[in-house]
This record gives C-alpha cells, structure tokens and sequence, in this order.
C-alpha cells in the first residue's frame, strides 16, 4: 500500500515517537523511507544562537543533520532502505515540496498537541501539511505530548 514514507523531524520526542510508527509502517509495506529536518535560519532561527549569521546557520544545519541521522540509523537497523536530508525554507512549504518530490505515499509526523494561544502565536507545521497537502499524513499524538 504504501512504497515511500517520509519522517518530518524537528529533533523532539514526538517527532522521535512518530518516527518509530513510521518506521514499523514502512517495515510493514516493505516501503521505503525519507527522513527530512528543515533547518530553520530564517530570523528568528538566527537568533537561538550566538555569534554571527554564518556561524549560526552551520550550527542550525549541524543540528538539523544529528536530527535526520539519529532516525536514519534507527531505520537502517531495521533493514528499510532509507535516505536523509536537510531541507531549507518555511519548514512546512519546505516538506511539502519534498513529499512531492520524492513522491511520498505517506508523511508520518508528530505534534505537540498545542491548541487555543500557542497555536495562533506559533502555528503547526503539522495542521499546515494536513491542511494544505495532497498526501495522507499520519499523525502520532501520545497522552505524554502536552504542553
């Protein structure tokens, strides 16, 4: 049913936890797997760390890098054929341009569960991909991921 799943990751425990789903759905399917972080170094993604904007963004890329290769390794040693990367952009126009592009038949993200202020202030990569995506996405939400 499903030949290519992709793994959004942010670096969290429910992007952690929705990436271990995703991979026992993709050993299920036999399906491959894209495990994708989108290094955020737009404005305020300069601004999590010191220095200058340079130094910044390879921290932030470096970051991004770890997040991918620690759920790389995790499918690899569960025998699926996987790839990695490290996307740029809006991290949720970014994803959606990647599920395209590798022709994802599933995305398997996590949320934090925020709703009411939070939502509004900050917004959801993952109610964005629902909304305005043309893939079925998967949303893992554990009783453990409020805030």
């Amino acid at each position: 049913m499903f030949d290519t799943i992709l793994l959004p990751t942010d670096g969290s425990e429910h992007a952690r936890a929705a990436a271990e789903t995703g991979i026992d759905l993709a050993a299920a399917h036999d399906a491959a797997v894209h495990v994708a972080c989108v290094a955020d170094t737009g404005p305020l993604g300069d601004l999590r760390l010191p220095g200058d904007a340079a130094s910044a963004e390879d921290a932030i890329r470096g970051q991004a890098q770890e997040y991918v290769d620690a759920i790389v390794e995790r499918a690899d040693a569960a025998g699926l054929a996987v790839t990695g990367t490290v996307l740029d952009g809006p991290p949720e126009e970014a994803l959606l341009e990647y599920a395209r592009e590798i022709d994802a038949d599933l995305i398997v993200m996590g949320t934090r569960g925020r709703g009411g202020v939070h939502r509004m202030a900050l917004g959801s990569v993952t109610d964005h991909v629902i909304r305005f995506g043309d893939i079925p996405v998967f949303v893992a939400n554990s009783e453990s991921q409020s805030e």
